[in-house]
Parts: structure tokens; C-alpha cells; sequence
């Protein structure tokens, strides 16, 4: 067995880390925005505002039931996206981050005028708040994945 107390000369050096740099580009450039599974994300904001419709805000207020599906749901659209793309979401950024921190808040807010909507018999106008959480959303969603994806090609 042969020793290399010096290791690989700086160019040798310099010459692979080009090499690696080449094919993260490479892989990165290679990634499908997966657009079905962003506007899932879509869907089921709009699902989950869209519940409102069927509540009755006041005293007797009881939230809708769908929520820990809803969470349930979410779950399995970021093992696809990871499954299908290879980006992961715990290593997303800051930009991600502040996306996805808009989407929770967005879509609480569009589930607060919903209620609002609701309690003044407009039910009708939910459609309206379930279409901008489905908006919102996706766009976000897909703000994040890039993010994820420049991350990727990055390091």
C-alpha cells in the first residue's frame, strides 16, 4: 500500500473541484418544476379556506374538521416533490423560508375574511378567497422551489 504524504498537487486540486462544480450546474439545470404537485399546494390552501362556507362563525363557531388532513396532504406533496426532484425543503434558504412563512399567513388571513364573509351570509364569497389562497399559494410555492433549486446549485 502506497502513502501520499503530499496529496494532490493544487491544480489536480483545482481541476476537481471545477469537475464537481460542472456537474451540480448540470444536475441543477436538469430539475422539472414540478407545476402539478405546486398547484396541489394550491389546492389544498384553497380547500382548507374554501371549508369556511360551511361553518357558522359566532358563538357556536366549531372550526372545520378538515385540518389535520389538509396537514396530512401537505406532507405527501413534499415527499413527491423530494421523491420526484431530489430538493429537499429543510435545506431551503432564507428566500424559501420567508415564502413559505407568507403562505401560512396569507392563508390564515384568507381564512379570517372567509369566517368574516361567512358570518355576514355572503357565502357565495368564499369562491373568491379560495381562488386568491390557491394563487397565492402556488406562486409561493414555486418561490420556494426555486430557491431550493438555487440552493442545489449553489452548494
Amino acid at each position: 500500500m502506497e502513502t501520499n504524504p503530499e496529496g494532490p498537487s493544487r491544480d489536480e486540486a483545482i481541476h476537481a473541484l471545477e469537475g464537481l462544480a460542472a456537474d451540480r450546474d448540470r444536475l441543477a439545470a436538469g430539475i422539472q418544476v414540478p407545476w402539478v404537485l405546486l398547484a396541489g399546494f394550491g389546492a389544498v390552501a384553497a380547500w382548507w379556506v374554501s371549508a369556511t362556507a360551511t361553518t357558522t362563525p359566532g358563538e357556536d363557531y366549531e372550526p372545520p374538521a378538515v385540518g389535520g388532513l389538509v396537514l396530512a396532504i401537505v406532507f405527501v406533496i413534499i415527499y413527491l416533490i423530494r421523491r420526484e426532484t431530489g430538493v429537499r425543503f429543510k435545506s431551503m434558504g432564507l428566500q424559501a423560508g420567508l415564502a413559505l412563512a407568507g403562505i401560512v399567513v396569507g392563508c390564515l388571513a384568507l381564512f379570517s375574511i372567509s369566517l368574516g364573509l361567512v358570518s355576514f351570509g355572503l357565502h357565495w364569497a368564499v369562491s373568491v378567497t379560495s381562488i386568491m389562497a390557491f394563487a397565492l399559494t402556488t406562486w409561493l410555492a414555486f418561490v420556494a422551489y426555486r430557491s431550493a433549486a438555487q440552493k442545489l446549485r449553489r452548494g
